[in-house]
């Protein structure tokens, strides 16, 4: 049964307090990651863990809407291949936030592209691009929480 927790922000979700029961060499691994890493505390571990597999969950879904970035590494020398990633933006302007160039040595290029809107058009956009020949490596990131809305529609 989960305990309300106080909490003095109104904007914070309200912490609800668990009890767990786990094996004695989970709970030493547990403890060696929290110090390894320079977590403040066990639940703080343990919810970072559940919220990557919630969030993993709600991308298998697809519907939901969630927030990313698409990290890509490629070879900027690639005859229109620039080209054909800013065309993949602009076909999905509806999810596709900003991207943002870094020139890397021997005409490489890193190129992280925000996103947002549902999971299985994000991964598909993301594989449309990943898939480009040229592009070296390329790797999609989500999470549930969403970016504001910059203005409202009338």
């Amino acid at each position: 049964m989960a305990k309300r927790v106080n909490n003095s922000s109104p904007r914070a979700d309200a912490l609800e307090r668990i009890s767990m029961t786990l094996p004695g060499n989970l709970l030493e691994q547990l403890d060696h990651m929290v110090n390894d890493r320079g977590l403040p505390n066990r639940s703080h571990a343990v919810a970072e863990i559940i919220q990557r597999e919630v969030t993993a969950w709600q991308q298998e879904l697809g519907e939901h809407l969630m927030t990313g970035t698409i990290t890509l590494f490629y070879d900027a020398s690639r005859r229109n291949l620039q080209s054909t990633l800013a065309d993949i933006q602009r076909r999905h302007i509806d999810e596709v936030i900003s991207s943002h160039h870094v020139q890397l040595e021997d005409y490489h290029t890193m190129e992280v592209i925000l996103i947002q809107g549902p999971a299985r058009k994000l991964r598909m956009i993301a594989d449309e691009m990943i898939s480009c020949k040229g592009v070296k490596s390329g790797s999609l990131n989500l999470i549930s929480q969403l970016i504001p809305p910059l203005h409202h529609r009338r």
